[in-house]
């Protein structure tokens, strides 16, 4: 049965790069001529291919279940102690398996793509279904040819061709990537990668048949808000796993994966503003489409530097030879979108100009500059070493010291605008609309920096930051307690008024719900000004201060299993005299790997986390290297990732305009191709 199905997936991929390369020539060629059949062969094809990518799929996750350990892939990304889930991971959890599962999640996107606008858009869609066509047959020739997850291990001997081999157990996989967020983490985070593939799909076929009106724009929103949400919440995962798995205290450390993730989440970000822009003013057009472009170009930077092994990070994949293949398909893929973009610029050009610097139009201006002056900042300080060691053949590392120099000014700065924006009135603000509009918000935001500078607080940028926070606070409930008031003289109670209008129009007050979360994400970033630690080996019955906490080592414990040994100290910890909890905080080997890893211990607060790691043996065993932080205010941080997913979720909601034009065109459709020869 093995057998039988490692064929059937080998097999389904070879297929699926033939159709997949029939999809990318039949659809362009529909578009270039007009053909309604040949659109509809490209578009089967397109469906047909993620059918057989899916029976690839699931027979690789056969062969990972049932620990077949003749593939070359299964033998080094799982093993037979491994529980069920973590081999339903190993997945995506080396190089071939996650370009196969990468490749999975872009075909479910082009075939939802075609079920969806089949019947709309007709001029687009051959063009759109042959854009995903071209990223897909690349992935597919990456995975067929260069980083197969289907290779059978053999042994090599002199003159004699390889003989079949299979171990009698695998190595396993990655012990830190044993953890539970690491089962959810990368498939939402390629969810993010790969659906920026559709966006950018449009964008080109729009600059192709030059329907650059405002049904493209609208479509391409949408599409941009799905990996926006996706991305967003795979940084915060993989934020959550560095903290709770590395040991080493923090959240984010400008690692080249990191970046390489945040990159086009920024440039998305800046594109869902700016947009706003180009529907209500005609304005930003080359710009939008430079954005668009530009995430899409970004997550296969990424990837390049993810897969290629040309950075190093604890979140990359090994030296492998896919790199050259990678950057020639960034190169191709940049050139192509230029061609397109420049050869289209007089159909872009913007219907009206800036009216006043003080409008909400210069605050969304300004917040793209911001943005994308954040995003070259990650960008240089990302690719700095790789350019080094080309230029002079010596590596110099940018590290986060230069990260948090260049970006936290930044990064205010943009939280200043988010609460600046809903105050300005469109084209032209008044200074008699200044002063009622910033009067409270600047008000109660002093007077909470006076009360914290009395408090003692002193660390400048984390007081500024939290005053930003309450100043953005009150202009967002401003916004909502005015809305809420109107609907409530109509005769709606105040907490249905605030209902009504925030579903009413969902993308405006969802969009604010999107700004809490990012206040809280600031306010959690900010308490990263008052971490104290501190690191102690301790027998059992001694003492470790760190902050207000005493922690007690009781005793060490020791265990085994078939993955790993394990040994776990047993630390009361009290606050202030007061016993508060007992942590457990563990080391372990992996036997297979033979690696160690430290599994942290938290108490966790609203106020701060206690985080605790087993850093290891002193004395020969004797006494345990406790190493413990107090980290105030990251719980905000996971608060804010659950209200953006909750405010993003609300924009993605129609609303009742939106309704009422998609229903028009559902009345109106009748025969997209009706215009295109048979």
């Amino acid at each position: 049965m093995q057998e039988f199905l490692t064929n059937i997936g080998q097999f389904s991929m070879l297929l699926a790069f033939g159709l997949s390369c029939y999809s990318l020539f039949a659809s362009f060629l529909a578009g270039r001529f007009a053909h309604r059949r040949l659109a509809d062969t490209g578009e089967r094809a397109a469906v047909a291919v993620c059918g057989l990518v899916t029976v690839a799929v699931f027979a690789l996750w056969y062969q990972l279940i049932t620990s077949n350990f003749h593939l070359q892939y299964v033998a080094s990304s799982s093993n037979q102690a491994m529980p069920w889930y973590y081999k339903i991971g190993a997945l995506w959890g080396g190089q071939e398996g996650s370009l196969l599962f990468w490749c999975w999640i872009l075909t479910l996107f082009s075939m939802v793509t075609v079920l969806v606008h089949r019947n709309r858009n007709p001029r687009l869609m051959p063009y759109v279904v042959g854009v995903v066509a071209m990223v897909t047959t690349f992935f597919l020739l990456v995975n067929n040819f260069v980083s197969n997850p289907f290779d059978a291990i053999g042994v090599s001997r002199a003159g004699e061709p390889p003989v079949p081999f299979s171990p009698p157990d695998g190595q396993g996989l990655n012990p830190l990537l044993q953890y539970w967020a690491m089962v959810i983490h990368p498939p939402i985070l390629y969810i993010g990668y790969v659906g920026f593939t559709i966006p950018f799909a449009f964008a080109i076929a729009a600059l192709v048949t030059r329907e650059l009106d405002d049904e493209w724009i609208r479509t391409t929103r949408r599409w941009m808000m799905i990996p926006w949400l996706f991305l967003g919440t795979g940084v915060l995962l993989g934020a959550m796993w560095a903290y709770v798995v590395l040991g080493w205290g923090g959240y984010w450390g400008w690692d080249p994966v990191e970046n390489a993730s945040l990159m086009p989440w920024l440039t998305a970000t800046a594109f869902l503003h700016s947009v706003i822009m180009q529907e209500r003013k005609g304005m930003m057009k080359v710009w939008n489409m430079v954005l668009i472009l530009g995430t899409f170009l970004l997550c296969i930077l990424g990837t390049f530097l993810t897969r290629s092994g040309i950075v190093s990070s604890v979140h990359s994949f090994a030296q492998s030879p896919i790199g050259p293949f990678f950057s020639s398909f960034l190169i191709l893929m940049t050139g192509f979108s230029l061609y397109f973009l420049l050869s289209r610029l007089d159909a872009l050009k913007s219907e009206n100009r800036l009216d006043s610097v003080i409008s909400r139009e210069s605050s969304f201006l300004f917040n793209n500059l911001v943005l994308l002056a954040t995003t070259f900042a990650v960008l240089w300080g990302t690719i700095f070493p790789i350019l080094s060691e080309w230029l002079t053949d010596e590596k110099r590392t940018v590290g986060a010291p230069f990260f948090n120099k260049v970006n936290i000014p930044i990064g205010l700065f943009l939280l200043f605008l988010t609460g600046v924006g809903p105050l300005l009135a469109w084209r032209k603000t008044s200074l008699r609309s200044l002063r009622k509009n910033f009067s409270i918000p600047i008000a109660v935001a002093l007077g909470t920096g006076l009360a914290f500078v009395l408090l003692g607080m002193r660390h400048f940028y984390s007081t500024v930051c939290l005053i930003l926070c309450m100043f953005v606070i009150v202009t967002i409930a401003g916004e909502f307690h005015r809305g809420a008031r109107a609907r409530q003289r109509q005769g709606q109670s105040y907490w249905q008024a605030l209902w009504s209008l925030t579903f009413r129009n969902t993308r405006r007050y969802g969009g604010y719900i999107v700004h809490v979360a990012m206040v809280f994400l600031f306010v959690g970033f900010a308490g990263a000004g008052f971490n104290e630690e501190a690191q102690k080996a301790l027998s059992p019955g001694q003492d470790l201060q760190v902050g207000h906490y005493t922690l007690r080592l009781e005793k060490i414990e020791s265990s085994d299993n078939n993955n790993y040994s394990s040994a776990t100290g047993i630390i009361k910890i009290s606050k202030n005299g007061q016993e508060l909890s007992t942590l457990k905080p563990e080391q372990r080997f992996y036997k297979s790997s033979k690696q160690p890893t430290s599994e942290v211990a938290l108490h966790r607060t609203l106020k701060e986390d206690l985080y605790v790691v087993f850093a290891g043996f002193q004395q020969e065993g004797k006494q345990a290297i406790i190493h413990a932080y107090v980290n105030p205010l990251v719980a905000w941080i996971w608060i804010g990732g659950l209200v953006f997913i909750i405010g993003t979720i609300i924009c993605l909601i129609p609303n009742q305009h939106e309704q009422v034009i998609q229903k028009a065109q559902t009345k109106v459709e009748v025969d997209p191709y009706a215009k295109i020869p048979v």
